[in-house]
């Protein structure tokens, strides 16, 4: 590890010395590149300057108690420099593996949300909308910006099915837990004899793929236009400005018919496109791989239940590292980040047991 850690020393060194050098500020590109890397490198560098600062105090500390021929009060000192010493060694230590796992190079990109109804009809597009909801509260809490691509609306205002994209800062990092089933416990507003009924949403969090990340050949798409649906009267679109684009060598089809503009419809339906084509190569690539690490709380299959809200109660049960919280309200009014760090420590406890 220590090998490791001087190299990555080195290596920021390095980068701040060529951040110093007109050719490199003037070159965009490359500027960017290594302020990037730089923003990766620094807390590692800081933490194992921490190291060897309280390695380096234990050690003196040692040697001190090595001599011998101190006095009582000197030597008392020293024990108690060395003791705090080494298990601040222990604790940086423990830090530092963490900064050194593997990054998922995903974790800086923006992200695509999709949420569909699944079983429980209306019940689960209204609780479809309750999600949505969850999902751009917390990201406004954080500064993100929320943007509907596509949406299919129900008549009681709920979604057959919603996909938008969050912009910000590691915003992947943050939300790839989400990935699969949310289970649903309430009384609906439907039902008079006050019964609680179980639905089901699915959830899918795609990290935005660039066009870089994902080649597409444009013979391999067909794209059609149509007309919008709409609520009638003014609201029908008059004009084909919906699209819809299939892949055709893997069968994958987006539509989007939310803009009145074709050519924002089919740049929408091509980020959809792409970052639905990426999660699936990378799934076949992690499944080909021979012991490739997942994600332990969860491997993103939207098939998987992950968790339960359960209104009745106000409790919220995420299913995959056995937390529960009853403050299903504020949750659902986006304050998620204690549930999705608890996700975030389980999966990086279970990459440290594999190292």
């Amino acid at each position: 590890m220590l090998d490791k850690l001087k190299k990555v020393e080195e290596k920021f060194d390095f980068i701040n010395d060529e951040l110093c050098k007109p050719e490199v500020v003037s070159d965009m590109e490359l500027y960017k590149k290594y302020m990037q890397e730089l923003k990766h490198l620094s807390p590692i560098v800081e933490k194992y300057r921490e190291y060897k600062a309280v390695n380096n105090a234990m050690e003196e500390a040692r040697a001190l108690l090595d001599e011998g021929g101190i006095d009582r009060e000197l030597k008392e000192l020293a024990q108690l420099e060395y003791e705090e010493s080494k298990v601040a060694v222990e604790t940086v230590s423990q830090e530092l593996k963490v900064l050194l796992l593997p990054r998922d190079p995903n974790d800086d990109k923006n992200v695509i949300v999709e949420i569909r109804g699944g079983a429980g009809g209306e019940e689960a597009a209204l609780f479809a909308g309750v999600l949505f909801r969850m999902y751009s509260m917390y990201g406004e809490a954080k500064g993100w910006k929320t943007e509907v691509l596509s949406a299919s609306e129900t008549e009681l205002g709920g979604y057959k099915e919603i996909s938008f994209m969050i912009t910000g800062e590691a915003a992947y990092s943050r939300l790839k837990f989400e990935s699969g089933v949310h289970r649903v416990q309430r009384v609906p507003e439907t039902e008079s004899m006050g019964r609680i009924h179980t639905s089901t949403v699915t959830v899918a969090v795609l990290p935005e793929a660039e066009e870089v990340d994902v080649q597409i050949n444009p013979a391999d798409l067909q794209i059609d236009t149509f007309r919008s649906s709409g609520a009638g009267g003014q609201k029908v679109n008059k004009t084909e400005s919906a699209i819809r684009i299939t892949h055709l060598p893997t069968g994958t089809v987006v539509e989007c018919q939310d803009e009145r503009s074709q050519f924002k419809n089919k740049d929408r339906a091509m980020k959809i496109l792409r970052s639905r084509i990426l999660e699936a190569e990378q799934l076949k690539q992690s499944e080909a791989i021979a012991g490739e690490r997942r994600a332990q709380v969860g491997t993103g299959d939207r098939s998987e239940r992950i968790r339960t809200y359960n209104y009745p109660q106000g409790r919220l049960s995420d299913h995959r590292i056995g937390l529960t919280l009853y403050r299903l309200d504020a949750i659902l009014n986006g304050d998620l980040d204690e549930v999705i760090d608890s996700l975030i420590t389980a999966d990086t406890a279970e990459k440290l047991k594999s190292e």
